[in-house]
């Protein structure tokens, strides 16, 4: 990872202080990285790694950026990660710009490197993204999503960009087409694993997550214990708890409220149980390699997503 650090800071660099000095801001507080060490162990599972994989995690790594500078403008977010965001030092404006060079600066290094296969796939995710994030947004608007659509959001919103990162490793390595799909899939699995465990987190369940308890809820965001829950419950129930996540951001109590209906419903053991359902899928895919210290350290990185604390 230290070769990747390098090359993706390099990729970033700008001639423009003020652009440049944000990159270094951003790289200081990247993350666990999760989705580069994705491509490489993808890559090493399916061949061997190759100039172009390095290429084909920066891509992904500077999609995924953008789209967290962006996000951090629509939701009005002032921390990411523990540290302040984009737009809370920079403003508004300029955390906008700086996600379209984080986007263009991708696009530029797969052109220039005749990088088409990893361009498309890459570009399906970020349409996918897109849609997802829109999904959600339309939906939440009327409190009308059911366990199918959530999956899709999630699947569109999270396990797109994972399941493009184990596309775009085995493809580098020179994988035959079923093999990328085979690990696209995989991805796909891991993605929506790790984000139902994202979702627990809103209740509570793990600690150091970054964010506060209750955000989702606040947000008008139904996920999966609280879609659980309220399928389970009565008419009576189900009207209640739904006006309570409506008064929930100009009353904060009231979300604590909706959090312990979730507990009492079981939506809690429903969503874990549907985690694990997915964990277990994405290893079974797995079993068809053979076993090497590339397939070990994506079991462990596999088994990291679904039991971290943060």
């Amino acid at each position: 990872m230290a070769d990747f650090e390098k090359k993706f800071r390099k990729s970033i660099k700008s001639k423009i202080f003020l652009l440049d000095n944000i990159m270094s801001y951003i790289v200081k507080r990247k993350g666990k990285q999760i989705r580069p060490m994705l491509v490489f162990l993808t890559s090493q599972l399916c061949g061997g790694t190759q100039e172009a994989t390095y290429r084909g995690a920066a891509l992904i790594e500077l999609l995924h950026t953008a789209t967290l500078v962006h996000d951090d403008v629509i939701d009005d977010a002032n921390q990411r990660r523990g540290f302040l965001s984009i737009n809370a030092i920079w403003k508004n404006k300029i955390s906008v710009l700086v996600g379209d060079y984080l986007l263009s600066r991708g696009l530029l290094l797969s052109v220039e490197n005749g990088d088409y296969d990893l361009l498309q796939i890459v570009s399906r995710a970020v349409k996918e993204m897109s849609e997802g994030e829109l999904l959600q947004m339309e939906k939440s608007k009327f409190l009308n999503i059911n366990e199918e659509v959530y999956l899709k959001i999630i699947r569109q919103k999270t396990a797109t960009l994972i399941s493009a990162c184990c596309a775009v490793g085995a493809n580098t390595a020179g994988a035959s087409e079923d093999t990328v799909n085979q690990m696209a899939l995989f991805g796909e699995k891991i993605g929506i694993a790790f984000q139902i465990k994202d979702d627990l987190f809103d209740y509570g369940e793990g600690s150091g997550i970054g964010k506060p308890m209750g955000i989702d809820i606040k947000e008008k965001k139904l996920t999966l214990p609280l879609i659980y829950a309220l399928r389970n419950s009565s008419w009576f129930e189900k009207r209640r708890i739904i006006n309570r996540v409506k008064q929930s951001e100009k009353k904060p109590y009231k979300v604590a409220e909706v959090v312990a209906f979730v507990k009492e419903s079981g939506g809690i053991e429903y969503a874990t149980q549907k985690m694990k359902k997915y964990y277990h899928e994405a290893l079974e895919i797995l079993d068809d390699f053979p076993d090497s210290e590339a397939k070990d350290s994506l079991l462990e990185l596999v088994k990291f997503i679904i039991e971290r604390k943060k």
